[in-house]
C-alpha cells in the first residue's frame, strides 16, 4: 500500500532523498514560501502524513480536513504551532527535531550576543551609508563580556549548550529553571537563581524555553525594569516569550543596554518601532540555519515520519 506524503515547504535534500527513496506518493508545496490557510486545508486532505514546518498552525480544523493522516512530523525542535492534545485525542502521531540543532541555535545566541554587545550592525550600517571619516575614540563604545554575569534562562539543551560556550571568557554564569542542571554547576560553576535574581545580576541575558503558557510574556515591563539600564537581552527561543511592546518601549527608552532577537511574538511581523531602534540585532528566525544542522533536522523529520507509516515507534515523538 501507498501512503500519501505531503511536505508543505521543501526541506534540505537528505530529507527529501528519504522520503523519495520510501516509496510513498509524494507532493511538495513547489514554492518556497509558507502555505496560505486555504492551502493548507486543501492540501492536507488525503494524506497519510504531513512533514509540516513551524509556521504551519495544525489545529482542529487542519485535523477536521485530514481525518485519515497518522502524522504529522514537525520541520522544529518547538512544537507550539501544533494542538498536539486534539492530535493525541485522534490517536495522530507528533514528532519533532530536539537535538540536532542544538549547537547551531546556542551559536546563533552567542552571535546576537556579540553583535549587540559591539555593536556590530550599528556600525555596519553607519560604514556602508558613507558615514565614517576615521577612527574616533569614541566611536560604537560597546561593552566587554571578560568578567560579566551571564544569565541564563532554562537550562535544558540549548541552553546548556549555549552557557557552556561561555568558558574562556572568565564569565559569571547564572541560570534560571526547575530543576538544578549538574553540567553547569560542574563545569562552570554556574549558580542557580529565580529569575528575579537572574534580571536584577545579568549583564547578558538568554532566553532558552519553550513555549508554553507559563512562559508567554515571560519577560515583560516588570521583568524589563528589573534589568540593569546596560544589560543585553537574547531571545532565540520563541518570540512570545517577550512582550514585545514592551520590549520596543525599554530599548528606545533606554531602560536597558540593547537586544538581540531571532524571534518575534507575531513572526513575520514586528512591533512598530522595533526596526527603527539602532539598540536592537534582528535576524530572521535563523537560529537553526546551518547546512549541518538543517540536514540533520530534514533526516530526522523524514524518518519519523517513515516509521510512523510503516507502523514502527518515531524516535522522536513530541512528549
Amino acid at each position: 500500500m501507498s501512503f500519501h506524503v505531503y511536505v508543505t515547504r521543501r526541506i534540505a535534500e537528505p530529507g527529501m532523498k528519504r522520503l523519495e527513496q520510501a516509496g510513498v506518493s509524494l507532493e511538495v508545496n513547489p514554492e518556497d514560501r509558507a502555505l496560505a490557510r486555504a492551502e493548507l486545508l486543501a492540501k492536507v486532505r488525503g494524506c497519510d502524513g504531513v512533514l509540516c514546518q513551524l509556521t504551519d498552525a495544525i489545529d482542529e480544523e487542519v485535523l477536521d480536513a485530514a481525518p485519515q493522516v497518522r502524522v504529522f512530523a514537525n520541520y522544529a525542535v518547538g512544537y507550539n504551532n501544533i494542538d498536539v492534545a486534539a492530535c493525541r485525542r485522534r490517536g495522530i502521531v507528533v514528532t519533532h527535531t530536539p537535538g540536532v540543532l542544538t549547537d547551531a541555535t546556542a551559536e546563533m545566541a552567542w552571535a546576537l550576543l556579540f553583535a549587540a554587545a559591539r555593536r556590530v550592525a550599528e556600525s555596519d550600517r553607519f560604514v556602508r551609508a558613507g558615514c565614517w571619516t576615521g577612527w574616533g575614540p569614541m566611536q560604537f563604545l560597546g561593552t566587554e563580556l571578560a568578567g560579566a554575569t551571564l544569565g541564563v534562562v532554562g537550562a535544558g539543551r540549548i541552553g546548556t549548550a549555549f552557557a557552556l560556550k561561555s568558558r574562556g571568557f572568565g564569565m559569571r554564569v547564572l541560570y534560571a529553571d526547575r530543576e538544578a542542571s549538574e553540567p553547569l554547576e560542574r563545569e562552570l560553576g554556574a549558580r542557580r537563581v529565580a529569575l528575579g535574581a537572574l534580571l536584577r545580576e545579568s549583564d547578558f541575558l538568554s532566553l532558552h524555553v519553550p513555549l508554553t503558557p507559563e512562559t508567554r510574556h515571560l519577560i515583560g515591563r516588570a521583568e524589563l525594569e528589573a534589568m540593569k539600564p546596560t544589560a543585553i537581552l537574547v531571545n532565540t527561543s520563541r518570540g512570545p516569550v517577550i512582550d514585545e511592546a514592551a520590549l520596543v518601549t525599554a530599548l528606545r527608552e533606554g531602560r536597558i543596554g540593547g537586544a538581540g532577537l531571532d524571534v518575534y511574538e507575531n513572526e513575520p511581523e514586528l512591533m512598530p518601532g522595533l526596526t527603527e531602534l539602532p539598540n536592537a540585532v534582528l535576524c530572521p528566525h535563523t537560529g537553526s540555519a546551518t547546512v549541518a544542522a538543517r540536514s540533520r533536522m530534514a533526516e530526522l523529520a523524514a524518518t519519523d515520519l517513515i516509521r510512523v507509516l510503516r507502523g514502527e515507534e518515531p524516535l522522536h515523538p513530541v512528549p
